[in-house]
């Protein structure tokens, strides 16, 4: 029999992967067919950093491996503050109605390939930024998706 799971922690993050041109990877949900998001996760433990969170979730929903792929992982120290889809409120705790999501920035090689947790998610897709943000559900992921240009001209070389 499975035992119940612990409460989410309210705190996650929003990882972005992309190329250097810019095409942005997306990934059905496999709860909610048709709605497409970048890789996204709660935090394991209170105390968890939140750039382990998203390596993990990363390899959880996609098998990238950061550390092997010849990715770029950046803190884009912005936080979200939302209010949670009430479809999902029942995975936190009684009262918890608000999400902190972390954002983050992946660039990978244009070619790298993606094996999806069949669980989460049923497809993926790579594309350009503009697309790929009106494709997305959730207006968070959208607009981070739309600051790509600029977070990524930023970015040291």
């Amino acid at each position: 029999m499975n035992e119940p799971r612990p409460p989410k922690i309210p705190r996650s993050v929003l990882v972005v992967i992309h190329t250097p041109a810019l095409d942005v990877l997306l990934i059905e949900r496999a709860d909610r067919p048709g709605y497409w998001q970048s890789v996204t996760g709660s935090l394991d433990a209170e105390d968890e950093a939140l750039d382990v969170t998203a390596r993990r979730e990363v390899l959880e929903e996609t098998g990238i491996d950061v550390d092997t792929v010849g990715g770029v992982l950046t803190d884009w120290q912005q936080a979200n503050v939302y209010e949670i889809f009430a479809t999902w409120r029942h995975r936190y705790a009684p009262g918890v109605t608000h999400n902190t999501e972390h954002v983050f920035g992946l660039c990978v090689p244009r070619h790298t390939p993606v094996v999806l947790a069949p669980r989460e998610h049923l497809a993926h897709v790579w594309l350009p930024w503009q697309e790929a943000a009106a494709q997305c559900f959730s207006p968070s992921n959208a607009e981070a998706i739309r600051q790509l240009p600029l977070r990524s001209a930023a970015r040291p070389t």
